[in-house]
């Protein structure tokens, strides 16, 4: 078995998934930063490091996909918090059509 291959594999899928998985996260509620790291990681085992999250975070925005707001907290510092704007609810809905018929092709090749 190729084990280097396989690595890089995983890697790429992982990259041009995450953007679909964060807006899918953020579909459901509103989150902070660490907040969403924490979640994907619960939700599908995959470690993002803020290095790679943040500016994923500024394309999502720049895209108008999300917006941000800062929320003052009762102790400590202000927290980010990301949510989807509209144009984001209605890319998402375009992202699960795609990926379901991805899914339905391959388990077809499988």
């Amino acid at each position: 078995m190729n084990d280097e291959f396989i690595h890089k594999w995983q890697s790429q899928v992982k990259k041009g998934t995450l953007s679909f998985i964060v807006l899918l996260v953020l579909s459901e509620r509103e989150l902070y930063g660490y907040e969403l790291i924490e979640k994907i990681k619960d939700l599908t085992k995959i470690d993002i490091a803020e290095g790679t999250l943040y500016p994923l975070m500024n394309r999502l925005k720049e895209d108008n996909l999300l917006d941000s707001k800062w929320v003052e907290q009762e102790t400590g510092i202000p927290r980010k918090y990301y949510f989807l704007t509209k144009q984001g609810k209605l890319t998402l809905k375009q992202m699960k059509l795609q990926w379901i018929n991805l899914q339905q092709v391959i388990t077809k090749l499988m």
